[in-house]
């Protein structure tokens, strides 16, 4: 609305000192005509906004002039929780509404304090993604999010692993984990069909069971980028009053982490291969090389690394290549002997002769 971008270019005037009209119209994301409108516009409504000329020049306000329109609405409040992660405000469709809060906080802030929380912003900055990695498109985010508030109850059909189901949940909260979104729900069914959907590698690769047998409306946690259509009802649901987002969600990634290593690999690895293993494999890397062998007489190491799955771990571990050698156990061992023999006889062939 037009009304609250003159508020937010009348609290940049104001937080920022004097600005040109290209840097207010890269704020207020509008085109630089829009900006000479929207100050006569202000200008008009008695605000002392003056134009400057040349090549320094640009829109301020007159000296001392201080607006007390800094109250907060309430989508701007509720904004301010994610003020460290602009970004993923924007995907809950509450972009604008946390760059006018901001604003508006910077206003009522005495001079010393201001300048303080400008410091702050120059010199610390938050990025929640994971690196090499891009982000999941959530075009259904802002649905569910509203969903979570109001406490209404979807129908979603949503793809697992194991193929595509459909949901009658109750939104009970979103969570936030390295770059992805998590919808924490309750089946708004009471059949065991929902208890099937079990916890699968990670917390980032699907849905996370909570628990629950069958017969009872278990919490659980889907990937809001793996909702592949929904239906907001309109039926309001009872929300659990000792439900605790913070703690269940600490629940389902301590249970996740204890059941993610389902067994250990002996590995005996090369210089180069003992470097890499933090970097491949995160904290158990890192704890397998404080803990890794003597040096043989080629330099080699002997490490222990937790591993999930068989399947699993032999994709893992040829990420080392050559660098490193399967000493147990033995089933492992034969599988990634199989999958380099497979590889082996694939390459070893013309490249030419299935074309």
């Amino acid at each position: 609305m037009r009304a609250d971008r003159l508020l937010r270019m009348l609290l940049l005037l104001q937080n920022r000192g004097r600005m040109t009209a290209s840097e207010l119209a890269a704020e207020l994301e509008v085109s630089v005509r829009t900006v000479y409108r929207d100050a006569e516009a202000l200008a008009s409504a008695g605000v002392p906004v003056y134009a400057d000329r040349g090549p320094d020049g640009g829109y301020r306000l007159l000296e001392g002039y201080r607006t007390r329109l800094t109250g907060l609405t309430g989508e701007e409040a509720d904004s301010l929780w994610l003020a460290g992660i602009p970004a993923a405000a924007a995907e809950l469709g509450l972009g604008a509404e946390l760059a006018t809060a901001r604003l508006k906080v910077s206003a009522a802030l005495p001079a010393r304090l201001a300048e303080r929380t400008r410091r702050v912003q120059e010199r610390f900055h938050l990025d929640a993604p994971a690196w090499f990695r891009d982000t999941d498109p959530v075009p259904h985010l802002a649905r569910v999010a509203e969903a979570v508030w109001e406490q209404w109850t979807l129908r979603v059909r949503y793809r697992r692993w194991r193929g595509e189901v459909r949901r009658e949940l109750h939104p009970l909260g979103l969570v936030l984990k390295g770059g992805i979104w998590y919808l924490v729900a309750r089946s708004g069914e009471s059949s065991g069909e929902d208890a099937e959907d079990g916890p699968e590698r990670a917390p980032e690769h699907g849905s996370a069971g909570s628990g629950g047998g069958a017969g009872e409306r278990s919490v659980r946690t889907y990937r809001v980028s793996r909702i592949l259509d929904l239906d907001v009802t309109g039926e309001r649901f009872e929300r659990p009053a000792d439900f605790d987002l913070a703690a269940h969600w600490a629940e389902v990634s301590r249970r996740l982490e204890a059941a993610r290593w389902r067994g250990e690999a002996r590995l005996r690895v090369s210089p180069r291969a003992l470097r890499l293993l933090p970097m491949q494999f995160g904290a158990v890397g890192a704890r397998a090389v404080r803990e890794a062998g003597e040096p043989d007489e080629e330099g080699w190491v002997r490490v222990v690394l937790p591993v999930e799955s068989t399947s699993v771990a032999v994709g893992d571990l040829l990420r080392l290549g050559a660098e490193a050698e399967v000493l147990g156990p033995a089933e492992l061992r034969a599988a990634v002997a199989e999958t380099v023999g497979t590889l082996a006889r694939r390459y070893g062939r013309d490249a030419t002769a299935g074309a």
